[in-house]
C-alpha cells in the first residue's frame, strides 16, 4: 500500500514526510520536486511568509543515487522562519514561562483554534495552530511530487487551474485544451486563471480586500488525463476512488466541497442530459463524447480525464478580525491575528493537483500490485491492450 504520514510545525525547524510503498527503480526528479514546492508558494495574495521561505526538499533515506530503492522514502523541509521562533517552538521547558512565548488565547472562527484547544486540553492556541496551519500542505506537495513522477511513468499527467475566485469566474473552458496549454497558461497568470479578463478583475477584488483586512475564497479544479479505466471498485463503499479523491481533497486545510465533473448542476438537469452515452470503435474500443461524470462511473475511472472541483472558503485570519471570546479570562474581544495571505485559492490549486496525484498512484498500486517499476509500466501497458480489445 502506497501511503504517506506528516508532522511539523508551521514555525518549528523543520517538516517532514515519510513515503511507504514506492515502487523500487524509480527515478526521482529532486528539482521536480522543489519546483512543485515554488509552485505552491506563489500566487497574487500570498503573505510575507512567502517571501521568508524558500522550501526545498532534503531527501533523507528510500532513494539512493537518484532511483527509489523500496524502503519508506523521508522527505524533508527546513523553515527559515524558526530562527526567529526558536524559543516560542522549544521542546525544552523555557526559563521564564511568561516572557516572549506569542502566547494567543483567543481562537479565530473558522479555524481549528477552539476544536482544537478544547479536545486537547491547551489553553495557549498556538499549540493547536502550529500544526493545523496549511503550512502543512508543504509536505503533501512533496509527497504528491513522488507520485507525480510515477504516474509520468505510466502516461498520466495532472494539472490544475483556478476556476473561480472571490466570485468571479473564469469562463475558458478547458474542453479543447492540452495538459501542456493548461499548465503553461496557469503557471503564467499570477492567479492560475485561464481567462485574462477574469484575472484582471480577480486581481482587482483581492487589492481591496487587501485594503478592507479582508479574506476571499474561490474555486480549484484538477483535470488528471490518461488514467486508465478502472481504477477504485464499485464493490465495496471504501474502495470507491471518488470518494477516497474527495475524502484526501476535503482534508485540505479551508476546503469545503468536492465536486467531480458538472457536479451540482446535475441536480437540476433531466437524466438524460446528465449522463455520457457510450460509443464504441473498433481499434479505440469504448469512449464518450462527454464528461459530465468527470472521469468516474460507480467509483471507478472510466476512462475519461478525471475532472475534480474543491471550494475553499476565505482564511478565517482576518487582519479586521471577527468577534472571539478569551479562552482564559472569558472576555469578548476581536479573535488573534496571525501573520495570513489574502487569499491562497491560486496555492490550493498546486496542493489539490498533488494530493489528487498521490491519491492516483495510490490506486494505481492498489490495481496492478507492483514492487518495481518496471513491473507497474509493464501491467499498466497491458491493461490498456485489454481494454481497448474488450
Amino acid at each position: 500500500m502506497l501511503r504517506y504520514m506528516t508532522a511539523g510545525e508551521s514555525h518549528g525547524p523543520r517538516l517532514l514526510a515519510i513515503v511507504e510503498g514506492m515502487p523500487s527503480h524509480l527515478t526521482v526528479d529532486v528539482q521536480k520536486i522543489d519546483e512543485a514546492l515554488a509552485r505552491r508558494q506563489k500566487g497574487y495574495g500570498r503573505g510575507k511568509r512567502m517571501m521568508i521561505e524558500q522550501d526545498r526538499i532534503e531527501i533523507l533515506s528510500g532513494v539512493r543515487h537518484g532511483y527509489t530503492t523500496g524502503a519508506p522514502i523521508t522527505l524533508s523541509v527546513m523553515n527559515r522562519d524558526f530562527q526567529s521562533w526558536e524559543k516560542v517552538m522549544s521542546v525544552y521547558p523555557p526559563d521564564d514561562p511568561e516572557a516572549g512565548q506569542r502566547r494567543r488565547t483567543r481562537p479565530r472562527p473558522g479555524h481549528a483554534d477552539l476544536s482544537g484547544a478544547i479536545k486537547y486540553g491547551h489553553r495557549d492556541v498556538r499549540d493547536v495552530l502550529e500544526r493545523s496551519s496549511a503550512r502543512e500542505t508543504a509536505m503533501r506537495v512533496a509527497a504528491g511530487a513522488l507520485a507525480k513522477q510515477l504516474l509520468e511513468a505510466v502516461g498520466i499527467d495532472v494539472v490544475s487551474h483556478v476556476r473561480a475566485l472571490g466570485g468571479i469566474v473564469s469562463t475558458v473552458s478547458v474542453d479543447m485544451l492540452s495538459p501542456q496549454e493548461i499548465m503553461g497558461r496557469s503557471e503564467a497568470s499570477p492567479v492560475r486563471v485561464l481567462d485574462p479578463d477574469a484575472e484582471a478583475r480577480i486581481i482587482e477584488k483581492i487589492d481591496a480586500a487587501k485594503s478592507g483586512g479582508d479574506t476571499l475564497g474561490g474555486v480549484v479544479e484538477v483535470i488528471a488525463y490518461g488514467v486508465p479505466v478502472g481504477l477504485g471498485s464499485h464493490v465495496q463503499w471504501d474502495r470507491k476512488l471518488d470518494a477516497n479523491i474527495a475524502q484526501a481533497l476535503m482534508s485540505i486545510q479551508a476546503i469545503k466541497g468536492v465536486a467531480f465533473g458538472d457536479g451540482f448542476e446535475l441536480a437540476s438537469r433531466l437524466g438524460s442530459e446528465a449522463h455520457d452515452p457510450i460509443y464504441y470503435e473498433a481499434g479505440r474500443g469504448y469512449y464518450r463524447k462527454t464528461n459530465r461524470a468527470g472521469g468516474f462511473e460507480g467509483g471507478m475511472t472510466t476512462g475519461m480525464p478525471i475532472v475534480v472541483q474543491a471550494a475553499m472558503k476565505p482564511i478565517p485570519t482576518l487582519y479586521s478580525p471577527l468577534p472571539s471570546v478569551d479562552l482564559l479570562t472569558k472576555e469578548a474581544g476581536g479573535a488573534s491575528v496571525e501573520r495570513s495571505d489574502v487569499t491562497a485559492v491560486p496555492a490550493a490549486a498546486v496542493v489539490a493537483e498533488f494530493v489528487l496525484a498521490f491519491e492516483l498512484a495510490r490506486a494505481l498500486l492498489e490495481t496492478f500490485p507492483a514492487d518495481r517499476i518496471e513491473q507497474l509500466v509493464h501491467y499498466v501497458e497491458e491493461h490498456r491492450r485489454y481494454t481497448e480489445r474488450f
